[in-house]
């Protein structure tokens, strides 16, 4: 398209008369930002171009959001806005000295966009230029700025406005995601003591009390104390903040979050966390080397004691040279505080093929009906990213020393490796308490969280997460009676048990640990790592057994029973994603992580778990509800007492193991509480469901309050009351089903087809595929809006869950790792199968595997083999 450059130089004396008449037409299309209007000036909505981007960006002056070069035609055509402000970085080699080097680095003074200095470059070579320009399309007019006479007033002040904007993902609100951490003012010059103490790797104590967790280590002294519940919301008595008072040494760093990638480091005297840039000096100074994660007894590596193999090094494949790659699929991500499992997720997600076709091939359609702002639906910012990852447009080789030389006499133009998904993030995480935070999540809570988003927002007549979703039935007997009831429910991942009691290298453990004890009492470097070897069929077999049911009432008895769950495969997915369940509590429920070798095969063939149903010879259990059961009596028994508080939801004996299960997974303890509470102690499955139908409400993860007995005795004798009057089950019970992802009519017709039993009214549900029809036109309505588990059977009615069902036979096509001691805290690394090799996904590095450790994965993903 032929552009016209106007108003430079001597015509722009001439022409500054029209500069005004010439915007007059478009000024009701030109705003000045107000204060919470986020100005999009270094992303494109649909592509990841900047203003480093060789064509720069465009900004709109009405809606303030972005577009490169490629994508501006589509907004105006659209909107029909005319008026855009071009926005361009220019970087540049300095000019040699007189001794030939280049010149002392100084402040460039033409920077005025909120962007971070390309990492392809070495700022101390190079100089950077901002250009800005207003454009009039579709003639594509520019006007150089500053023009600050020839312009009307309104247009300098929102040019001024627009440049002068921070980035929409800076803090904005308390629970913005994008709190960045400020460097400390005490770091530079922090006064270390030379008092010979030095951290020994555990058994840290506060010197002042006998707490043994959220322990921090000042950093001027060495002394080992307590905090608050400041900072991480960890409970204390307060000694470091009072060894503060007292002696003014004012960091300190949590023990327990150290790893070669920093620490958490709290200011006493600026009353916030903050970064050290010099942490590694700091904390070496007690001893401990950061970057090994191995304490030795004077901060030096003893020569004579082999390195440990640490699951950092190993996971990493740290000490290999590994060869970059580059190119479509080569594309990797920048960490942006935390968010590792976020990158290992999406590299994993946008290799599968449905994946790709879903979102990159249907990419013009998406772009075309997106709404007005692209940045706030998800299926424009999936499309986004999973062009940004494929189209190979952000992954280019460097170019060669000759060239190089070459391209700096003139204008050098920065290679644009990797992608930074700010946006995505800012998106997928909106509302969410735990994604929405600058903090270390779960990845594998993380790929739920997404696949419901994916469910709840289809891209086409197929969602690419049907990939995933699978059927699966669970067989309860009654172990006196032997009869047994079927059950079948969807889910996306197997979760495979750790088998500790098969590991093959038990006597190298036990000596292992004596060792490490008699190390860490003595302070000495600790004995070269051991870890369980598990063998994998050991897993598979501890998953197939089956498992005890707490409170089981058997409805052949009428009475409590004991009772024993098994589960297998109802069908079996095209792509198969294994959780290795590494995550547990200790007997001091603090979360730890079970740190053990797999051999996870490159082949599996799980067709032994196939389900088969009622076999000959079994009895089904009756199809009765337990008992509803009243108390007037403070007294009653405890078995009746248990009874009416399920039936209202009356949980005031929370099942603490069903809660401790749910916050395995990593959700806030108090969810859990709550989710169990409000699904009437039914399991931790349902609770589950619970969780994902809420977990974007502004009080997930607030305390849960539970009424007074008398206070639910009484509402609860109220909706016996209603169901007698109007044969309609209670409202409450209702509401729980829907938000699980049922339909209203559903919802009450299982109610009432059960005698108002919520656990019963479940099962009724997936036993029952063609619900009959109720006559009320107002029952069809359901509630999408709060529904984050539609994915179950809502938006499919009668025809039950969508499934892709085959043979179990899978080839092993990539994993995630995790580093760290907790999903809490750590990295994630991704490893993928690519065109016949392995290919390690770390963060924005991406290179050929050398040395895959599929044995320390976390979560597995394995492709269907067609038969």
């Amino acid at each position: 398209m032929q552009r016209a450059a106007l108003f430079r130089g001597g015509d722009a004396q001439m022409a500054a008369g029209d500069l005004g008449e010439l915007l007059v037409p478009y000024m009701p299309t030109i705003r000045v930002p107000k204060s919470g209007d986020r100005v999009y000036k270094t992303e494109c909505a649909f592509s990841y171009d900047s203003p480093d981007s060789e064509g720069g960006l465009y900004v709109c002056m009405n809606t303030f959001l972005g577009f490169g070069r490629e994508h501006i035609e589509r907004h105006y055509r659209k909107t029909g806005q005319r008026v855009y402000l071009h926005l361009k970085r220019h970087a540049r080699e300095k000019v040699p000295g007189a001794s030939g080097g280049a010149l002392p680095k100084r402040r460039n003074a033409k920077l005025f966009l909120d962007l971070e200095i390309s990492s392809d470059l070495n700022s101390d070579d190079f100089e950077y230029e901002d250009e800005a320009k207003l454009v009039l399309f579709p003639d594509h007019y520019e006007i150089s700025l500053p023009n600050i006479e020839e312009l009307p007033a309104l247009v300098t002040i929102a040019c001024d406005a627009l440049l002068s904007a921070k980035s929409p993902y800076r803090k904005q609100e308390p629970d913005s995601w994008e709190e960045e951490l400020q460097a400390s003012k005490h770091a530079k010059a922090l006064v270390q003591l030379d008092n010979g103490v030095r951290i020994p790797p555990s058994g840290w104590k506060c010197s002042r009390c006998d707490l043994r967790e959220n322990l921090w280590l000042n950093l001027t002294d060495g002394s080992v104390l307590c905090g608050k519940w400041f900072f991480d919301g960890s409970g204390g008595n307060g000694h470091a903040v009072e060894h503060y008072r007292e002696t003014g040494y004012p960091l300190a760093v949590k023990l327990g979050t150290i790893t070669p990638d920093g620490a958490d480091v709290y200011s006493f005297d600026e009353e916030e966390p903050v970064l050290d840039p010099h942490i590694a000096k700091h904390l070496a100074h007690f001893g401990i080397d950061m970057l090994q994660m191995q304490v030795t007894e004077n901060g030096l590596r003893d020569n004579d004691i082999k390195p440990r193999v640490s699951e950092w090094e190993v996971i990493q494949e740290a000490g290999v040279k590994l060869k970059p790659m580059y190119g479509p699929g080569y594309t990797g991500m920048k960490n942006l505080g935390n968010s590792c499992y976020l990158n290992a997720v999406m590299q994993a997600i946008f290799s599968i093929p449905e994946f790709q076709r879903a979102y990159v091939g249907n990419l013009p359609r998406i772009f075309d009906y997106s709404p007005l702002d692209p940045t706030q639906d998800f299926n424009t910012q999936m499309a986004k990213l999973g062009h940004g990852l494929l189209s190979g447009q952000y992954s280019k080789p460097p170019m060669k020393s000759e060239l190089i030389e070459q391209v700096m006499k003139e204008e050098h133009k920065p290679q644009h490796n990797g992608i930074s998904p700010r946006m995505f993030k800012a998106f997928i995480s909106k509302g969410h308490p735990e994604f929405s935070s600058n903090r270390q999540q779960d990845a594998q809570e993380f790929f739920l969280h997404l696949i419901n988003l994916v469910e709840r927002n289809p891209v086409g007549s197929e969602n690419p997460s049907d990939v995933f979703r699978f059927l699966v039935e669970e067989r309860t007997q009654c172990c006196q009676s032997r009869k047994v009831r079927y059950t079948d429910r969807v889910d996306y991942i197997m979760q495979l048990p750790v088998a500790m009691e098969a590991a093959t290298n038990k006597d190298e453990l036990i000596a292992y640990e004596l060792k490490r004890r008699e190390a860490e009492a003595a302070r000495r470097p600790l004995p070269e790592l051991v870890r369980a070897k598990i063998p994998f069929s050991a897993c598979l077999q501890a998953f197939s057994e089956p498992s005890n049911v707490e409170d089981f009432w058997s409805s052949a008895l009428q009475a409590k029973s004991a009772g024993v769950k098994t589960s297998r495969f109802a069908s079996f997915p095209e792509y198969l994603v294994v959780q290795i369940k590494k995550f547990t509590f200790g007997l001091d429920w603090i979360p730890k992580k079970l740190d053990v070798s797999i051999d996870m095969p490159d082949f599996l063939d799980i067709t032994h778990l196939r389900a088969r149903g009622l076999q000959p010879g079994e009895e089904e259990l009756p199809d009765i509800a337990p008992p509803i059961v009243i108390p007037d009596d403070p007294k009653v028994d405890e078995m009746r007492l248990l009874y009416f508080r399920r039936s209202f939801l009356v949980a005031l004996d929370i099942d603490e193991s069903s809660v401790m299960q749910l916050a395995e997974m990593g959700f806030p303890l108090e969810a859990c509480r709550k989710a169990v509470y409000y699904t009437g102690n039914l399991g931790a499955e349902v609770a589950f469901n619970w969780i994902i139908a809420h977990m974007e409400e502004p009080d997930f993860a607030e305390p849960l309050v539970i009424p007074a007995f008398g206070e639910v005795a009484s509402s609860g004798a109220a909706a016996l009351g209603a169901v007698g009057l109007d044969n309609q089950p209670p409202e409450e019970m209702v509401a729980i089903i829907i938000s699980m992802g049922f339909q209203r009519n559903l919802a009450i017709q299982a109610l009432k087809a059960t005698n108002n039993n919520l656990e019963r009214a479940l099962e009724w549900i997936f036993s029952h595929p063609d619900p009959e029809e109720e006559s009320d036109p107002a029952l069809d309505t359901m509630d999408m809006e709060n529904n984050a588990n539609a994915n179950i059977l809502a938006e499919t009615g009668s025809e039950g869950p969508r499934i892709k069902d085959g043979p179990g036979r899978y080839e092993l096509f990539g994993f995630i790792s995790h580093m760290g001691t907790s999903t809490m805290s750590g990295h994630y690394v991704c490893h993928l199968r690519k065109e016949g090799r392995w290919v390690i996904y770390n963060d924005l590095r991406v290179c050929a595997s050398e040395r895959p450790p599929k044995d320390l994965g976390y979560i597995y993903f394995y492709h269907r083999i067609p038969s």
